[in-house]
């Protein structure tokens, strides 16, 4: 494949004569910051304006939750039948109170072992050098 610099040459002047035209924006002036307020002020006062915080209109955000499907009665007869079969979860999100307080699991390994198997490791180069392991930046 050969250059031709006259090719290259026009291809590079087109370039730099209509580059920013591609980017130019359109001619319309943009509004002044008078104007912006006075826009926003008029949508306010329209009751245009999305409120604040979560989305959604005034009506999804204002409506009651909707309706559960099953009475009382049948929610607390299905929590204790969850209860006799042993399925049901205890409350909130973290571990329980036993398994918080459970030691640590013991290792099988003596020190000298970890020790040898580090040793044996970083020599064979298999050891992911400090900063640059997955997660790292």
């Amino acid at each position: 494949m050969t250059v031709h610099p006259f090719r290259t040459a026009f291809v590079l002047l087109a370039a730099v004569c209509l580059g920013p035209a591609a980017f130019a924006q359109a001619s319309a002036p943009s509004p002044s910051r008078e104007e912006v307020k006075a826009e926003t002020k008029a949508a306010a006062k329209a009751g245009q304006l999305a409120p604040a915080g979560p989305g959604g209109t005034v009506e999804q955000r204002m409506a009651p939750p909707p309706k559960s499907t099953k009475t009382r009665t049948e929610r607390k007869a299905e929590t204790v039948a969850a209860r006799d079969a042993g399925t049901l979860k205890p409350a909130g999100a973290g571990p329980s109170k036993a398994e918080k307080m459970a030691p640590p699991p013991k290792s099988t390994k003596t020190r000298a072992e970890r020790k040898a198997e580090t040793r044996k490791a970083v020599e064979g180069k298999q050891m992911t050098p400090a900063g640059e392991g997955p997660g790292s930046k």
